[in-house]
């Protein structure tokens, strides 16, 4: 007896709704109803009127599940449209976090020659902490996190993934 596994792929998901009370709610509850994991998810306004809004959600899926999430999502009334940015091909991904390291001494002067290689700016700066932003692919805000961590991390706040698609067509 062979047992069939479908590789899980991470995909990013772009959903554009109107911009109306309980819509986000009716997505994560859509997630959250059938047992799939939304692994970052990010909102925002994109008309100047704003009645439209940009959902991006990060999601893990093997290939039928993700049809299967895509197909419920476009069935959802207020939402007009459904992309798969992974699918897609070239998109762009951004994350944004700020992280507060504490320290005095040589455990400062590493942590600022850290952020320097990361190129994070410094918000706000006290004679015993500082609290970073830097921006970029989860992979560079993992590890940088990792490495506050080293030298007196003490708080992490992420915004999760912002991302549009490459090239002159909307996504």
């Amino acid at each position: 007896m062979h047992i069939k596994t479908e590789q899980v792929e991470r995909h990013t998901l772009a959903v554009i709704v109107d911009n109306e009370p309980g819509i986000l709610a009716r997505i994560a509850g859509l997630f959250t109803a059938r047992g799939y994991n939304i692994e970052s998810l990010t909102v925002s306004e994109i008309t100047a009127d704003k009645a439209v809004s940009r959902i991006t959600i990060v999601t893990s899926a093997s290939p039928p599940v993700m049809e299967q999430i895509i197909a419920q999502l476009d069935r959802l009334v207020p939402v007009h449209k459904v992309t798969d940015l992974t699918v897609l091909g070239d998109h762009v991904e951004r994350e944004l976090a700020l992280v507060k390291v504490a320290g005095t001494g040589d455990r400062r002067i590493e942590a600022l020659r850290l952020a320097e290689v990361y190129r994070a700016r410094v918000v706000d700066a006290t004679i015993s902490s500082f609290v970073f932003e830097v921006t970029g692919t989860i992979a560079k805000i993992d590890k940088f996190v990792e490495l506050m961590g080293e030298v007196g991390l003490v708080e992490v706040a992420r915004t999760g993934i912002a991302a549009i698609s490459r090239g002159k067509d909307a996504a």
